[in-house]
């Protein structure tokens, strides 16, 4: 999801709970890497992988000038053949430290040993922030986290591009150019996708 989608989406979530929700969760994350300076560590579930909000954080950390964003991305099943992006195992939760902030996404529950890994990094320093359910073990161990229950308006995904998009803003907001461009981006979107007019 590319800027101007993400713009037209917030456009349409004016006025719901989501986009404050976003915005703080986010602000939570960008303090967190921002002000200990530990770096951050990214990992979701042996079913579910957040590599696409990996890449997304990737970008936002680059065009916002906040190399912190730039996640670790922890996998469950990482070989070290794979690209050094790739493979990083979950061995690096067991290294982790004050200052340092660990992020997990799971559409669930994640299973007891995951579980008991972010709770031992939880015990060593590290900040843990949590997009999932809402409900569960680590909703109760997490410093911060955004709850996206399972019937919500919007998933797990969309909610992912709205709190990296926020994380990328300059103290939550985007400097004056960058949010002129995409108010000039959102109604230019809105001018091409509208029906033509009556006399056409």
């Amino acid at each position: 999801m590319d800027a101007v989608r993400v713009a037209l989406l917030r456009d349409v979530l004016a006025g719901t709970e989501w986009l404050g929700a976003t915005r703080r969760f986010a602000g939570a994350l960008r303090g967190s890497v921002v002000s200990h300076g530990g770096g951050l560590l990214l990992v979701g579930t042996p079913e579910y992988e957040p590599w696409h909000l990996a890449a997304h954080l990737v970008d936002e950390a680059a065009w916002s000038g906040t190399p912190e964003l730039a996640p670790t991305l922890v996998r469950h099943d990482a070989r070290p053949a794979d690209p050094p992006h790739l493979a990083v195992g979950l061995g690096r939760l067991a290294a982790a430290r004050r200052g340092e902030t660990l992020l997990v996404v799971a559409p669930h529950d994640p299973d007891p040993p995951l579980l008991e890994r972010v709770r031992d990094a939880r015990r060593a320093g590290a900040t843990v922030l949590a997009l999932g359910t809402g409900a569960g073990d680590l909703a109760a161990m997490a410093h911060e986290e955004l709850a996206v229950p399972q019937g919500a308006e919007l998933d797990l995904d969309t909610v992912q591009h709205l709190v990296s998009a926020a994380a990328g803003e300059n103290a939550l907001r985007p400097p004056r150019g960058r949010r002129r461009l995409r108010d000039r981006l959102s109604r230019l979107a809105d001018q091409l996708t509208a029906p033509p007019p009556g006399h056409w």
